[in-house]
């Protein structure tokens, strides 16, 4: 029986554990028979009250548990947890630490309920993954003995909110992203963690008019306008190392498609040869990502890993087809305040930077 000076959550931890123990668990739609339960473990609680146990249990026995709310926070970006402790979120571009810890045995049931639906783990024997939310948002998950007091959780959230070109820029800077679009040039867009270029690419995507595009992503983060899109993402190997598909694989595979445009949600290997080449080969106007300091730098890093995809191609070579394929790269920066504003474009035809 509770007390009433017994927190809410207090009680619905001890709640949850009684139902864990008994010999039929409740099941994800069974409401009336968790609100039962609560009624039964908390005579004194007011009806109000007892809604709240069920909404809490409810996300401990069949949700993230304490990260939920967070989940649900339109403005929470990302979500940090270190091991057991404390959680961080980032809001408006500014990292925070909150009010909500988290205990070992709660961080590793989410991290099994993360993992589990997808065919993975997390063990000494495969400590890095890679997975994805329903709602789309990227996780990453590091566990010992890599993570040396973890298992460390980082969760990347999308909001739903569609950004416009002037959100990034000066209406004369959106013209011409938009002009450039429309005449199918080909665009790479560049920055930083967190810079924004996922959903600049989303912003520019929106000016591609009614063509065929295929998109191409590790993680499915991309929410392209438009009426006919393919979506494709890469799969990781399960847990027995088997049945992996590489963002390479499918942008071969994509090809055979019929795409007007290709969007690669970001190179950072191999395929960064296959995607310049099919830019080069009848696919004008295809846009892509890269982690890079500045414009030119970008292109610097497109022509290394170029030259990582193991088909001897010399340096020369390399930096002719980036130079024929390429012909905007896009640079956008996060402020301080959080904002995210385009500052350099490179036409790489000429090598004019546009203000």
């Amino acid at each position: 029986m509770n007390t009433p000076a017994e927190p809410l959550a207090a009680l619905a931890r001890r709640i949850q554990n009684d139902i864990l123990e008994q010999d039929e668990p409740v099941g994800p739609g069974e409401v009336d028979r968790l609100r039962a339960i609560a009624e039964q473990k908390a005579p004194l609680c007011t009806a109000d009250e007892i809604e709240s146990l069920v909404g809490a249990i409810s996300e401990r026995l069949f949700g993230l548990g304490v990260l939920e709310p967070f989940l649900a926070d339109s403005a929470v970006a990302e979500i940090m947890i270190n091991g057991p402790g404390s959680v961080w979120v980032e809001r408006h571009g500014s990292i925070a630490r909150t009010e909500v810890a988290i205990d070992k045995v709660a961080l590793q049931l989410i991290v099994e309920r993360i993992v589990a639906p997808l065919g993975l783990r997390v063990d000494r024997s495969s400590p890095l993954v890679d997975a994805r939310l329903p709602d789309g948002s990227r996780v990453h998950i590091a566990a010992p003995p890599l993570a040396i007091d973890g298992p460390y959780l980082t969760i990347r959230r999308f909001g739903t909110r569609h950004f416009a070109l002037n959100d990034f820029c000066e209406a004369s800077v959106a013209d011409v992203l938009a002009d450039s679009v429309h005449r199918r040039q080909s665009m790479i867009i560049s920055g930083g963690t967190g810079s924004g270029k996922t959903t600049l690419l989303n912003a520019l995507s929106a000016h591609a008019g009614n063509e065929r595009i295929v998109t191409i992503e590790d993680a499915a983060e991309l929410q392209v306008a438009g009426d006919h899109v393919v979506r494709l993402e890469a799969r990781p190997a399960n847990a027995e190392g088997h049945g992996e598909v590489t963002v390479r694989t499918l942008v071969r595979n994509a090809l055979r498609m019929r795409p007007d445009r290709l969007i690669v949600g970001e190179v950072r290997g191999a395929e960064a040869l296959d995607m310049i080449q099919a830019m080069n080969t009848g696919h004008a106007g295809s846009l892509s990502t890269v982690h890079a300091n500045s414009a030119r730098q970008a292109l610097r890093r497109l022509e290394t890993l170029m030259l990582m995809s193991n088909v001897g191609l010399p340096l020369a070579s390399a930096r002719e087809q980036v130079s024929t394929a390429v012909d905007l790269v896009v640079h956008v920066e996060r402020g301080e305040n959080g904002t995210r504003k385009v500052v350099e474009i490179l036409r790489v035809a000429d090598g004019e930077v546009l203000p």
